[in-house]
């Protein structure tokens, strides 16, 4: 009868073990390195990598930015000079990988023109799949 005693918190612990195990095999999504921003004319295009996917077949990745016309004088634009903007794409998952890339465009009404200077901040980046976000630090 002692050793069934013994035997008992023993099958606890494995029991547990089982049922924790497959949420140990689970991804564990996360952002490699940096996530890079290159800005050419009134675009920008937001690049990276995400690891850590387990099996899922592909993942949907939203960028959003502020982009801002900016006067001589550094001043922050009024309203009208002011925008929002965003890209959404879906990329495949190879081996717990995704590589992805995607393009935001400003368009003012009027023009942001000399000697006025365009902007982009406020720049993250979001794995809507997993709900993970990273921002990228800096003004473009």
């Amino acid at each position: 009868m002692r050793r069934i005693n013994r035997l008992i918190p023993l099958m606890f612990v494995l029991a547990t073990g089982a049922v924790a195990a497959p949420a140990a095999w689970a991804g564990s999504p996360h952002f490699v390195g940096a996530v890079t921003a290159t800005r050419t004319d009134n675009s920008l295009t937001v690049s990276g990598k995400e690891a850590g996917l387990g099996n899922e077949e592909q993942i949907n990745i939203l960028v959003t930015a502020t982009a801002q016309c900016i006067n001589k004088g550094e001043k922050h634009p009024k309203a009208e000079n002011k925008e929002s903007v965003s890209s959404e794409g879906t990329f495949p998952v190879q081996n717990g990988k995704a590589n992805f890339s995607l393009t935001v465009t400003a368009t003012f009404k009027p023009s942001c023109s000399p000697p006025m200077t365009l902007a982009f901040t406020d720049v993250t980046v979001t794995d809507t799949t997993n709900n993970i976000s990273a921002n990228v630090t800096g003004t473009f």
